[in-house]
């Protein structure tokens, strides 16, 4: 696939085949994942879920091509990311894959819009085109007010509605959320699960997330668990929450 594809915004079913992990810890191995294969939707959204500790966040993390596995193969619409090389792979990331994790990671020093407009700026886009976009999607998210204040002048789940439209303002074709409401109270997390489904009705690309939450999961088109050994099966089909 070639970089012009996509930026068009062709489609990136993500596969996997016979994907392994496995770490080194002191003078023993142990393997998180052990010879998955799965494939996702190229459009809608998919929840994750399966007991702590069992190695979703690992599987993320190879997804999202920040990490790459002991022996097989992770696919964007039949290209293997992870063959790439560490700067191939950064730039795929940049044009295709958004993230939104538990933990917000932004940069402190910055405002909530420098925030937002730093990945257009690093894709060589004018700066006041990209803080103009980034002011814009703000609005979006209900923080027009809030686009000049640092991280430590925002709430919590401020803070993660600008980490959603970092991840999104790139209108990526994959969006990978782990635990993306784990630090919020539920009314917050029920406004972060609406923007979620939203954005991505509106993007028409493909959101997976991992989660705890029954009501985000529930919400999703499909859930899927995560067992021992780091098998993925489809759990149940899920029904969206009627739109208000």
């Amino acid at each position: 696939m070639t970089n012009s594809q996509e930026r068009a915004g062709a489609r990136l079913g993500v596969e996997l085949r016979n994907l392994t992990k496995r770490y080194r810890d002191a003078d023993r191995e142990l393997t998180v994942i052990s010879g998955l294969t799965f494939s996702f939707p190229e459009r809608g959204t998919v929840a994750i879920i399966g007991r702590s500790g069992i190695g979703k966040s690992t599987l993320m993390h190879l997804i999202g091509a920040l990490d790459t596995p002991s022996e097989g193969s992770v696919l964007f619409g039949g290209r293997d990311v992870s063959v790439m090389g560490s700067d191939e792979r950064a730039e795929f990331r940049a044009r295709n894959v958004g993230f939104i994790f538990q933990f917000h990671h932004l940069l402190p020093e910055f405002s909530a819009e420098e925030n937002v407009a730093l990945p257009l700026i690093m894709s060589n886009m004018n700066e006041g085109k990209a803080r103009a976009e980034a002011a814009a999607l703000l609005g979006r998210m209900g923080l027009s007010e809030r686009a000049d204040h640092l991280p430590s002048q925002l709430s919590g789940g401020e803070q993660q509605r600008v980490a959603i439209a970092r991840a999104l303002i790139t209108k990526p074709r994959v969006v990978l959320a782990d635990e993306p409401t784990g630090n919020l109270d539920v009314r917050t997390a029920t406004e972060v699960q609406r923007l979620l489904l939203e954005m991505n009705r509106e993007l028409d690309n493909t959101l997976i997330v991992v989660t705890h939450n029954e009501e985000l999961a529930q919400s999703m088109d499909m859930v899927v668990e995560m067992t021992p050994g780091g098998a993925l099966v489809e759990h149940r089909k899920a029904r969206r929450v009627p739109e208000e």
